[in-house]
């Protein structure tokens, strides 16, 4: 188990570039399964949960080759297996393993998924979507002679079930609709992953419609991971500093930057940068809603910015029980109180403190909290915050941040 060593209150200036979007990048490697042919994958960030999904891939056939910036994925000859059971439950991502297994070999098998546990995270309306197009479950089996088109409708609106179903219905028989369906970037980007693959899909305003198709290898850039522009833009305000971040979509994050100005901040947005030339001087209050609302994975890193200024609340309308990290800031001097689904934040003197990265975005809240706080601060396992950020050691030492892992 690996940490992180502060030694916060510093100022940091410069530009940090972001990398490619993990919650793009994952259901894009799973649904190369469906592929015949090789796919081409540019930007794909070298962070834990790709190299685990490579990995898992790796295990069911795939040839996966990299060069000049570009990743090649071979998915001509894949064979059916029942990966190790190590990969599957380390990262959420291998849910997307139920639609593609299906989809490739007409069985697959439902099994612990991992990811970060702050929240009952079903997923029920990934196996309702397989039944809708044919499939059968038998305790944790679940198989089908064909998938065929069918309308699903999602009884709320979900990431994983919406990419999963995408999955299935792009080599399914027929035609499928998908009704409250997910819209955040990297649901679209991977309809455009499938689209340059042969797949036949068209967004409507109410549904995706999908009809089945022979898909070959398909090329795709990942778009920039808009968590990442969030998480430096945040830290750099929380350290009263100056950052440019470099390479992201603004369009993404209108939520945040709203929510930020209203705060008091100013930003300034030049092509693809976004920097900061104040802190934040209002209490402010947030509440997390599916795209294009404010993005359930940036609150956690909201709670050290309003505890270092006016204070603010928290609602939580994504995941109702995404608090768990509060308890850990708490060491760093945070005050709030917690209700139901949210959370209080108070104005707090930030000091240095030990705690452990529990999950990834309460892991990167914790390096806030420790940017900010003068003195050395320890954050336990460090590698939880490395399943969604590549190098972020490196990127803020470049800036002027004194931070190690060991």
């Amino acid at each position: 188990m690996s940490k992180f060593v502060i030694n916060g209150g510093k100022r940091l200036a410069g530009k940090i570039n972001v990398s490619g979007s993990k919650t793009a990048a994952l259901p894009i490697l799973f649904a190369t399964m469906i592929i015949r042919g090789v796919s081409v994958i540019y930007n794909l960030p070298d962070i834990r949960d790709v190299r685990v999904s490579l990995s898992i891939l790796r295990s069911f056939g795939a040839k996966i080759s990299s060069q000049c910036g570009a990743t090649f994925i071979d998915t001509s000859e894949l064979f059916y297996t029942v990966p190790d059971e190590e990969l599957v439950s380390s990262i959420r991502a291998s849910s997307y393993l139920l639609g593609a297994s299906l989809s490739r070999f007409k069985k697959t098998r439902i099994r612990s998924f991992g990811g970060c546990n702050f929240d009952n995270r079903p997923i029920d309306m990934h196996i309702d979507a397989m039944r809708s197009l044919g499939a059968r479950c038998d305790g944790d089996r679940i198989s089908c002679d064909r998938l065929v088109g069918s309308d699903i409708h999602f009884k709320k609106i979900s990431v994983g079930a919406t990419v999963n179903a995408i999955i299935l219905a792009a080599s399914a028989e027929g035609v499928t609709r998908i009704f409250n369906y997910a819209r955040e970037p990297h649901v679209l980007s991977l309809v455009d992953f499938l689209v340059s693959a042969g797949a036949n899909i068209t967004l409507f305003d109410d549904f995706i419609q999908i009809a089945g198709a022979e898909l070959h290898g398909g090329e795709v850039s990942i778009i920039p991971d808009m968590i990442e522009v969030g998480t430096y833009l945040i830290a750099s305000i929380a350290t009263d500093s100056r950052l440019e971040i470099c390479g992201g979509c603004h369009g993404h994050l209108d939520s945040l930057y709203k929510s930020l100005m209203y705060g008091g901040v100013s930003l300034y947005f030049d092509e693809k940068t976004v920097k900061n030339c104040c802190s934040l001087t209002e209490y402010i209050e947030i509440e997390t809603a599916p795209y294009p609302g404010f993005p359930t994975d940036l609150q956690p890193l909201m709670a050290p910015l309003l505890a270092n200024s006016c204070g603010g609340v928290i609602r939580e309308g994504v995941w109702h029980a995404r608090f768990g990290y509060l308890s850990e800031l708490s060491g760093f001097g945070v005050k709030y109180e917690l209700s139901s689904d949210a959370a209080a934040i108070f104005p707090s003197r930030l000091v240095c403190a030990k705690a452990t990265a529990t999950d990834l975005r309460g892991g990167a809240a914790l390096l806030v909290a420790a940017l900010v706080a003068s003195g050395e601060s320890i954050i336990e396992s460090s590698e939880t915050v490395g399943r969604g950020y590549e190098n972020i050691a490196k990127k803020l030492r470049a800036v002027g941040a004194d931070i190690i892992e060991i």
